[in-house]
């Protein structure tokens, strides 16, 4: 063989053997990419931490996007090495917090009623708050043709999603400074409060039993979407237009034996948070991608353009408004005094924080020592 085909042969056999590992490096550039799979696979044959495992416990819902868009495009399993996220997806709060005292979830993204309640529940023995992940996202919808003013609903019928949980816990404080009286357990009086799950509000509201909802993104723009309108967006009510609408939380004993991929976690919401933030249109994407994913059908673009931009997505677990949040729920009679000193453990996220160049965030005073 003569020595320029033996010289030929050769560069083309390394250039076959080099173009694997150009693909490889190629698909593995930024989130959001055809290479998410890639990325999900590297990461799970990285470096184990000091567990097997991390179970994850979230709601399919937009205001819990931090962990739609962080498990989706593989941002929190790449912070996880070799550590496999095992993700549940749960409809209420009080299931999720269930799951997390009965040890069958480690991590969870949380309504702040349902974080309050979990914590009073055990005596602040197991679940603690290490993160923030959603401000806002929550209106008041209502039937124009019954309700042009918010004089008009006296007298109406307006759902919520469940007894006690966060939303109902706001509508009820919002009747009260109307100096309305109503109730809390039946939700009879001069408004009636109509306790419904969010996958039935949409019919209910179709078939006229409902005149309106106080209710979390999608729900709200799903009605809008079938012809309610929005008399309060719930942000206005409150100072800087901001409260918490979802928490990270997690259960002590995994805290405790795990730290390092607690903040593994950590760093993943940040850098997820972040990545939504600087991409607003493919985070949307995104999370509508894992909802059908997870419930067989995406939210349509009417609907999904209309909720998203309601939602701000941080790091800061915004603590002041936990603790009105829980003022207005012992006012409304559905929770008594609770002591919430210690339900905050932010020195993991502040860490992450720090090291990410970002400000730490504060606990308010509600921090464990």
């Amino acid at each position: 063989m003569p020595a320029t085909t033996r010289t030929t042969l050769r560069r083309g056999l390394a250039a076959a053997a080099a173009l694997p590992l150009l693909i490889g490096a190629l698909a593995s550039c930024g989130y959001g990419s055809d290479a998410k799979n890639d990325e999900k696979k590297v990461a799970a044959e990285g470096k184990k931490l000091s567990a097997d495992t991390v179970r994850l416990g979230y709601f399919p819902n937009l205001t819990h996007a931090t962990a739609l868009v962080g498990d989706q495009e593989g941002i929190l399993q790449k912070e996880l090495g070799g550590t496999e996220l095992v993700p549940t997806t749960f409809n209420a709060g009080p299931s999720e917090i269930e799951a997390l005292n009965a040890d069958s979830i480690d991590i969870g993204f949380i309504g702040p009623s349902p974080s309050i309640n979990g914590y009073v529940k055990t005596k602040g023995t197991n679940l603690r708050i290490i993160g923030g992940s959603a401000s806002g996202g929550v209106k008041l919808v209502v039937n124009p043709e019954k309700i042009k003013t918010l004089d008009d609903l006296k007298g109406k019928k307006i759902a919520t999603p469940q007894l006690g949980n966060t939303q109902d816990v706001a509508f009820l404080n919002w009747i009260s400074e109307k100096g309305w009286k109503v109730d809390a357990q039946s939700g009879k009086g001069d408004v009636s409060v109509v306790r419904t799950d969010n996958k039935v509000t949409p019919n209910a509201y179709a078939s006229g039993a409902i005149d309106g909802a106080w209710v979390p993104e999608p729900t709200a723009s799903k009605l809008v979407s079938d012809g309610a309108k929005v008399l309060i967006d719930e942000s206005d009510i409150w100072p800087d237009k901001k409260f918490v609408i979802t928490n990270i939380i997690v259960s002590q004993k995994f805290l405790q034996a795990h730290p390092d991929v607690v903040e593994a976690f950590l760093r993943g919401a940040v850098k997820t948070n972040e990545w939504i933030n600087a991409n607003p249109d493919k985070a949307k994407a995104s999370a509508n991608t894992k909802l059908k994913n997870l419930s067989g059908k995406a939210l349509g673009a009417k609907v999904i353009d209309a909720a998203w931009p309601s939602i701000q997505f941080t790091d800061d677990p915004l603590a002041a408004t936990l603790q009105a949040q829980a003022d207005h729920a012992v006012k409304a009679g559905l929770l008594e005094k609770p002591e919430l000193a210690g339900i905050y453990d932010l020195k993991p996220l502040n860490k992450v924080l720090k090291a990410a160049g970002k400000p730490e965030v504060s606990d308010a005073g509600l921090g464990a020592k």
